[in-house]
């Protein structure tokens, strides 16, 4: 049994396998409908729990079809029906009862100690769905659709991030290191990766910079990522923020410095921080992107379950 919560706390070889399995399933599933289930069903009889705390559309629909695809059935709880919330029921007595019924269980939290607490006292592996620090599950399987996209490994790419210092960004930071891809971060000065960040940058790679420049951090880039400026739970002053972001929009004169054949990729829901031209352009590759969600959590179910192949 393996969690899935953070990228830094999982080996780089097991990562690259959970990819490597992933493009594999992929070209099998080439004539199969999406409720079709894989040939092997390596995991039949088993069942995903899952609960989202905050709104979900990529992450639910994908990882309810990835265990269906895998043989398995997925049950999705709503919180505020569960005593955890209305009850006061204990993280210890609701992870018991979670782990006599379910065999993985899926969170999307608004509280990173909750995804330990549950850690802590589940008896099933336990996968980070997104949380305020950390969407580890996004960042991989967009890993893939770059790998797949420029066919050839992510660390002989350059990566560019221009956007808010958030969980998404996190998680690729910690990927850069894992996988050694060079990766430029277009932001203010003021909204900055948060200093432990920092820290684990210094402490473990040479191959992240960090721009107040756009135009800059963008410069030879093979992919372009980016990410909502205001996201959904975002406690701060939105005008004044869009107005530090003003000069940070993705748009085709910013496009322009970087690599010809560069693409551009963002996890959605999409805000003003990229221009129509470029979010509809053929440079744009954020459908697939999204599409290629299900086939990464297939693998990273596997993984949880000791059956990667």
């Amino acid at each position: 049994m393996k969690h899935f919560i953070n990228l830094e706390d999982i080996p780089a070889k097991d990562l690259r396998k959970i990819i490597t399995d992933a493009k594999k399933r992929k070209i099998k599933r080439k004539n199969l409908s999406n409720l079709q289930i894989d040939k092997s069903a390596p995991l039949k009889g088993k069942l995903l729990i899952q609960m989202f705390e905050k709104s979900s559309l990529r992450t639910r629909l994908s990882f309810y079809l990835a265990i269906k695809q895998l043989g398995g059935s997925a049950l999705t709880l709503r919180p505020d029906e569960l005593h955890l919330s209305k009850g006061g029921e204990s993280i210890q007595d609701t992870a018991k009862i979670l782990s006599n019924f379910g065999n993985v269980f899926m969170l999307r939290t608004d509280d990173d100690k909750k995804l330990e607490e549950f850690r802590k006292f589940l008896s099933i592996p336990i996968i980070n769905g997104l949380s305020p620090s950390s969407h580890p599950t996004q960042i991989l399987s967009d890993i893939f659709t770059v790998e797949e996209i420029k066919k050839k490994p992510i660390s002989r790419l350059n990566i560019s991030w221009i956007g808010d210092s958030n969980n998404v960004l996190n998680s690729l930071i910690a990927a850069s290191i894992k996988f050694s891809f060079k990766l430029n971060i277009g932001c203010p000065k003021s909204y900055q990766p948060k200093k432990k960040f920092l820290v684990y940058l210094k402490n473990n790679t040479n191959k992240i910079s960090i721009y107040s420049d756009p135009y800059k951090a963008v410069k030879r880039s093979d992919v372009i990522f980016s990410d909502k400026v205001i996201s959904l739970n975002d406690k701060v002053n939105k005008k004044n923020k869009l107005n530090h972001f003003k000069r940070f929009k993705i748009t085709e004169r910013l496009m322009s410095y970087a690599k010809k054949d560069c693409i551009f990729l963002h996890c959605l829901p999409r805000g003003k921080e990229v221009d129509e031209k470029v979010f509809l352009s053929k440079k744009s590759k954020v459908w697939q992107q999204a599409a290629n969600r299900v086939h990464v959590q297939k693998s990273i179910l596997l993984y949880c379950f000791g059956k990667l192949r």
